[in-house]
């Protein structure tokens, strides 16, 4: 689909991509359109400076090259604290083996990376569907 044809379809969508670097946009770009995540995450302090999704909005979601290659819509956002997510809303995040452990070890660096990580840091956990592989 072309850049014109996204936008005629998806007009206002975000575009962006998962993680902080063009391997892990393409592992979790993977994730999604193999149906294994369905959620993800960020800081709050990110979610406010940032022109982050409300419920209902369509996001065109980027490879590592910047190329767009999904439509994700925004289903649900939820505010919680880091120290408060659960195992079942680290499965959602469909990374690793799906495990609350896992999900703190790679979003505890993630964060750190970052600037906000705080054990009571507040985050915005957002659910998605998959709408359209483009």
């Amino acid at each position: 689909m072309t850049e014109s044809a996204i936008l005629a379809k998806y007009p206002g969508a975000s575009r962006w991509q998962f993680g902080d670097s063009p391997a892990l946009a393409d592992e979790l770009l993977q994730r999604v359109l193999d149906g294994d995540k369905t959620a993800t995450c960020g800081s709050y302090v990110a979610y406010q400076q940032e022109k982050s999704p409300m419920v209902g909005d369509y996001n065109v979601i980027l490879n590592g090259r910047g190329e767009p290659a999904c439509v994700i819509r925004t289903l649900s956002l939820r505010l919680t604290r880091y120290c408060d997510v659960t195992a079942e809303m680290a499965a959602l995040e469909g990374e690793g083996d799906k495990s609350l452990a896992f999900w703190r070890e790679g979003h505890q660096a993630f964060f750190t990376r970052e600037g906000t990580f705080s054990p009571q840091m507040w985050l915005v956990f957002e659910e998605f569907d998959l709408v359209d592989v483009l």
